[in-house]
């Protein structure tokens, strides 16, 4: 898992992701445990709180799990959206035209989530 601060996303939501993409694609599995917060903070060079905030952000959508004593893993029956290498590039291609455009990635995503709530084929209104 790399972070990038130079990245505009905050670094508790690259952890996040990252884990989400790990478990999509299987590299993580249900019943892997992932590293202790400070010990990951540590690798990455951050502060504990970040990365609890990330483990506690997927604790409540029920990909990860924490026990006492067992520590952290990954949650049986984890939330997490069957990877799609053409929605993957569909996605890839519509961050990077943005980007180029200058739009910032809080902008992108809110853009995403108003095109969602649109719903199928609806066709976002565009303001002239």
């Amino acid at each position: 898992m790399v972070v990038d601060l130079e990245d505009p996303t905050p670094p508790y939501e690259q952890i996040r992701r990252a884990i989400l993409d790990q478990v999509a694609s299987g590299v993580l599995v249900t019943g892997d445990r992932l590293p202790a917060i400070r010990t990951l903070a540590g690798d990455l060079g951050l502060a504990p709180g970040t990365v609890a905030r990330a483990y506690k952000e997927l604790e409540e959508a029920g990909v990860l799990i924490t026990r006492r004593g067992a520590g952290t893993r990954i949650a049986e029956g984890a939330p997490v959206a069957e990877f799609n290498p053409d929605l993957q590039r569909l996605a890839d291609d519509v961050v990077g035209a943005a980007r180029s455009e200058g739009f910032g990635d809080e902008a992108i995503l809110e853009a995403v989530r108003r095109a969602l709530r649109a719903g199928p084929g609806s066709g976002s209104p565009h303001l002239s």
